[in-house]
């Protein structure tokens, strides 16, 4: 394919490739800590509202990368661990809890400063500042396109490094940790006409 850029086992064609939930999944992976943690989850919510732009150009140092989801818009999908299953409301509380005490309804966005082909030809690496709670923080993560032709990546962040307190209950003995995972997996498709 002319002009198309080689990352590892896969190609990625230059041009305007947009995702949203109907291309993939957009995740947040929680642990826990604390004295009482056998008693807590390790949750896996879903962001079900979001939308992301890659702009990619045949060189990968002239592209982008810009995401936007909703904070409202977190379902959790299963908590593993805990000394009982999660059932639907315990869910439900976990949402409202998350939109009322954490994110607050604030606008959840990323923009890449720099964009560039790894050294092993592997993955893409992103350099950009994600915007959390109103706050906005460098962070770094890579991309890899596999031969499936899914396009993936995590990012590992610390919530208090955006002012986000971790959510603790039995008086601090049962804690979500503070580092969470920001994972995505999406279907790449022809870029669009532009």
């Amino acid at each position: 394919m002319a002009g198309a850029v080689n990352i590892g086992a896969g190609v990625l064609t230059p041009g305007t490739h947009t995702f949203g939930p109907d291309d993939g999944t957009l995740s947040v992976r929680t642990g826990r800590t604390g004295a009482a943690a056998k008693a807590g989850h390790d949750l896996l919510i879903a962001v079900t509202s979001w939308e992301a732009t890659l702009e990619l150009g045949a060189d990968p140092a002239r592209s982008s990368l810009v995401l936007r989801a909703d904070s409202a818009s977190l379902r959790v999908l299963e908590g593993s661990g805990g000394m009982q299953s999660l059932g639907d409301d315990d869910k439900a509380n976990i949402v409202t809890t998350i939109d009322d005490e954490i994110l607050k309804g604030t606008a959840i966005e990323f923009r890449s400063t720099e964009v560039r082909m790894a050294k092993d030809g592997d993955a893409i690496e992103v350099q950009g500042e994600l915007t959390l709670t109103g706050n906005t923080r460098a962070i770094a993560f890579e991309l890899r396109l596999g031969p499936d032709g899914r396009l993936g990546g995590r990012a590992v962040i610390n919530q208090t490094d955006w002012g986000i307190k971790p959510y603790s209950t039995l008086f601090g003995a049962l804690k979500v940790a503070d580092e969470v995972a920001v994972e995505v997996s999406l279907a790449v498709a022809a870029p669009a006409a532009g």
